[in-house]
């Protein structure tokens, strides 16, 4: 295994430290419409045999989906905590015999991973962790590499104005002491856990900028913002009854990939094809 830069170093002590907690709650409970639409698009594609690789397993809510649904998976992280919880959830579950491998690696460096070998792959984090954007080619290089050819692709980004819209919301500090922090990240989308804490180091992104990393190696499949109208609000979907908020989620998705449900989301998704 290559050793770990300090840029990945940061990133990994973040989630066995300071969000590890967070990370297993974070969608169930903050976030359930991301978590819902995400889990609709995997039903879509994702069948019983499939081989997976998730680079950035996070709390395992979409291992244990996957491996519910007879996939199995290859579960990458480079948080080796967060890898021994994603491996005990399954174990407590009766699915460990769905995991594939188990690889302390990062999102940029898939080593061990053979080459055209997985029918899917997701990085439904790496992409808003790696601030160089040769590291963030790399990823998803590393990802076409291991798939095979007209394997799908989902990977995850987060909106750069998400973090201005909780800086004004949540107040992690006065704006006018950023002003010059502020003008830099506007350009490149880079977060420290001094003015982000919750997100520690981080990359926040474009719409423009996010759809240019598949450009050449994927056929775009759908690209659409997760969350949508729901946004911030989207708590308030969980307290719904099912039938009906089934169908909330179908405005979410007739909207989620028009540029205003783009625009309003945390989160986007890219769902492509290997070309």
């Amino acid at each position: 295994m290559a050793p770990f830069s300090e840029e990945e170093t940061k990133v990994a002590w973040h989630y066995n430290e300071a969000a590890f907690e967070a990370e297993q709650i974070r969608l169930p409970q903050d976030c359930p419409v991301e978590l819902a639409v995400t889990r609709r698009w995997l039903g879509r594609v994702a069948k019983p045999g499939d081989l997976a690789a998730e680079i950035g397993v996070g709390g395992g809510h979409y291992t244990e989906f996957l491996a519910r649904g007879g996939c199995r998976l290859h579960l990458v992280d480079i948080s080796a905590r967060l890898l021994d919880a994603v491996e005990e959830k399954l174990r407590q579950s009766g699915l460990d015999d769905r995991i594939a491998g188990r690889h302390h690696l990062s999102g940029a460096r898939l080593e061990g991973l053979s080459s055209e070998s997985v029918d899917l792959a997701l990085l439904m984090g790496p992409l808003y962790h790696l601030q160089s954007l040769t590291e963030r080619q790399n990823s998803v290089r590393a990802s076409a590499r291991i798939l095979k050819r007209g394997g799908t692709l989902f990977a995850a980004g987060i909106n750069r104005l998400a973090y201005l819209r909780d800086l004004l919301r949540l107040n992690f500090g006065p704006v006018s002491e950023r002003v010059a922090f502020h003008r830099q990240y506007l350009c490149d989308g880079n977060l420290d856990p001094e003015h982000a804490p919750p997100i520690g180091y981080a990359h926040l992104t474009t719409a423009a900028e996010f759809l240019a990393l598949f450009e050449g190696l994927f056929e775009k499949v759908a690209f659409l913002g997760v969350e949508s109208f729901t946004a911030v609000w989207q708590k308030i979907v969980s307290d719904l009854p099912p039938a009906e908020a089934e169908v909330w989620l179908d405005l979410v998705e007739d909207t989620g990939q028009t540029p205003e449900g783009i625009g309003q989301s945390d989160h986007f998704l890219f769902v492509g094809r290997k070309l």
